[in-house]
């Protein structure tokens, strides 16, 4: 197994110093929902007891492990980003973990360790909970705020594809950011404090309360998992969202959150969840753009998301009220930063609602879950911390030191957490239309489409350029990981599966890898379900992007994302790139000679079939199953398509560059 043991200069290394490159996969997507019951989300059966539910079994039961592992070996994904609830741990109440949950993940972890695998562990969270359109946190927690689960989905505060079936629309499970019970408990759970003063939940303000159960349930799992160096470390929350924190007018279209669907202001989400007769916005893309194509009924009449006795927690604190049977905006600005107490200065003012979030409210929340993380297994800072703000937003702008401010309970400042930055990257063209021309592109950053194959790829390269570059600027050349990408495969009308021809999806694959490559990424590819299905996909809001699928003989498009890399380089690389159309890989890199263990490069068999002229300049090469020792230059046979290689390389002295050629016969 390739040791993780830190970080330098922007990079992972091992404890030799080696430089690091970690591909992998995210495990897996149905890890959202129970195994019992079955949670998948086109079930409804069960879905209202949110207490009596077992995840046991997600990614897969125990006795399949040895398979899936080996098989992920055999793909040279040597990291995994493991996908575990709150849920999953907490869902009796508060306080009360599952225990043969945490067994079972400790038998997977252990299992990942006898074939070599490392992984970190990503606390999932889509929009909230299941309950509000995605997957995360306990039934209890929404209750616990006078949120009644079984009208969420009546009175328009959620979108549920539990209740709507068939007619619940293609990937837009995302717009739930801007429904009333997403947005509510996002903002109790970072802004409660500033924005619902006085709302408490046996006696403890909302905020406190939520965010010491979330911080609790996932330091138990550290404890349980400290022992184990195959664990290097814990996200701090998948994808967190904003909620209401931040905006300037509640009556007001978030700009931010112009997505297909319905797209309901804050105002309106507000008097929908109160039985209001309410209309929205709908939006969809017409002419090449999100446009607005008329006003749809939000919620229903006379049905409440609150839980009947219960006042809406935001007409608690004043934000609204109901005069004369009507409701009425009191506080249009009171999530804006003047609006409840916080800075009013001008230069608060000038600063943008992401940059706000992040800096007021996420940061303090990941310094508090890095410390508790950090206080595990007897030694501080046991685990790195894996990064990433809202989806949508600006990257975030950490440092170890900032998150090293919190005192811990002896008093004195916790020695600085190892910061990763694992930002998430889609090409939302071809994920939200499930389309892929290889022509069309869009950048979310510039908002507009792109046209014409090689400026997509060049668009995706730069994508990730900003990533890299915001850990450089703003996290202290932090390594970057990117947590998430990948691709829809019921694309294009679910042709692949009529046909068997993934080729599609492996020029899309290949053109993200390339991105990846250029930029010297590491990543984890979203995902790998043992479990998806062509009916159902990965099991969750019609989502369907395994690269794994059983009906389909296992692996799907293996050539897209089974590539040569370098997962272990003894220096300083200047450039990877593999040529998938001409067979050719390039590793370049400057030795350093302090480094005692040599350069490995993995070399998939799959992408040589008709087997490859190796060739290397100021080093020499090795592979013990094919006894080259001391050589420039050799030629492979062709072998099995899952056969693979690690080539060994070591500098000859005094050189100043070396470089590996890689070429298909």
């Amino acid at each position: 197994m390739i040791s993780i043991a830190g970080t330098s200069r922007g990079h992972f290394v091992d404890d030799t110093g080696r430089w690091l490159m970690l591909r992998g996969v995210n495990l897996g997507g149905s890890s959202k929902v129970p195994a019992l019951p079955d949670g998948r989300t086109h079930n409804q059966e069960g879905f209202y007891d949110g207490a009596h539910v077992s995840f046991v079994g997600r990614p897969f039961p125990l006795e399949e492990a040895d398979e899936h592992f080996s098989r992920l070996v055999r793909w040279g994904q040597n990291f995994v980003r493991l996908v575990v609830t709150w849920e999953a741990i907490e869902h009796a109440g508060p306080g009360m973990y599952d225990a043969l949950y945490l067994d079972y993940l400790e038998a997977v972890v252990e299992s990942a360790a006898r074939h070599d695998i490392s992984l970190y562990i990503d606390p999932h969270q889509d929009v909230w909970s299941r309950w509000t359109g995605g997957d995360g946190a306990p039934m209890w927690t929404i209750e616990a705020v006078g949120f009644e689960p079984r009208t969420l989905y009546a009175s328009g505060a959620a979108m549920l594809h539990q209740e709507m079936g068939e007619h619940y629309p293609q990937m837009q499970w995302f717009s739930n950011h801007l429904r009333l019970g997403c947005a509510t408990m996002f903002t109790l759970f970072f802004g409660g404090n500033d924005f619902a003063p006085g709302i408490e939940v046996g006696g403890v303000p909302v905020q406190e309360f939520l965010q010491e159960h979330y911080i609790e349930a996932f330091g138990a799992l550290a404890e349980r998992l400290a022992a184990y160096p195959n664990v290097v470390g814990f996200g701090s929350m998948n994808e967190p969202g904003k909620g209401f924190i931040g905006l300037k007018a509640l009556w007001a279209p978030r700009k931010d959150m112009v997505l297909p669907g319905l797209a309901p202001t804050p105002w309106e989400a507000l008097c929908a969840g109160e039985g209001f007769a309410t209309t929205a916005e709908h939006i969809e893309v017409r002419g090449g753009a999100l446009r607005s194509v008329g006003r749809v009924t939000l919620g229903t009449p006379g049905i409440r998301a609150w839980k009947d006795g219960e006042a809406c927690v935001w007409r608690r604190v004043g934000v609204w009220d109901i005069e004369d049977g009507k409701a009425v905006l009191k506080k249009p600005q009171w999530f804006a930063q003047s609006g409840a107490g916080l800075d009013s200065s001008p230069d608060a003012q000038t600063l943008n609602f992401h940059h706000m979030f992040n800096q007021r409210y996420l940061k303090p929340f990941v310094a508090k879950f890095a410390a508790r993380i950090g206080s595990v297994g007897g030694k501080q800072n046991r685990f790195m911390i894996f990064v990433e703000s809202s989806p949508l937003g600006d990257m975030p702008g950490f440092t170890g030191a900032s998150l090293a401010a919190l005192p811990q309970k002896n008093g004195k400042a916790a020695d600085p957490p190892i910061l990763v930055n694992e930002t998430h990257w889609y090409d939302l063209l071809t994920l939200t239309m499930k389309r892929w021309t290889g022509f069309l592109g869009y950048d979310s950053a510039l908002q507009k489409v792109i046209i014409g194959p090689r400026a997509v790829r060049r668009n995706f390269r730069e994508a990730l350029a900003r990533i890299v570059r915001h850990s450089r600027d703003f996290m202290e050349n932090a390594p970057t990981l990117l947590g998430e990408f990948g691709l829809p495969f019921d694309l294009n009308g679910r042709r692949a599966y009529r046909t068997g021809n993934f080729s599609v999806h492996q020029r899309a694959l290949s053109s993200y890898y390339e991105a990846l490559d250029a930029n010297l990424l590491s990543a984890t590819l979203w995902n790998y379900t043992p479990d998806n299905t062509h009916a159902y996909g990965d099991g969750w809001n019609g989502e369907d992007l395994s690269v794994f699928c059983a009906e389909d003989g296992g692996g799907r498009a293996l050539v897209g994302f089974v590539r040569p890399y370098a997962p272990a380089v003894a220096g300083n690389i200047l450039m990877m790139l593999f040529d998938r159309h001409r067979g050719r890989f390039i590793l370049e890199f400057v030795p350093d000679f302090s480094i005692s263990a040599l350069t490995e490069v993995f070399v998939p068999m799959l992408q040589f079939p008709r087997g490859a002229s190796v060739s290397v300049t100021g080093a020499a090469f090795s592979e013990p199953s094919l006894k080259i020792e001391g050589k420039t230059h050799s030629t492979f046979a062709p072998t099995e398509p899952e056969r693979f290689f690690v080539l060994q390389l070591y500098p000859e002295p005094n050189v100043r560059r070396c470089r590996l050629t890689i070429q298909r016969l």
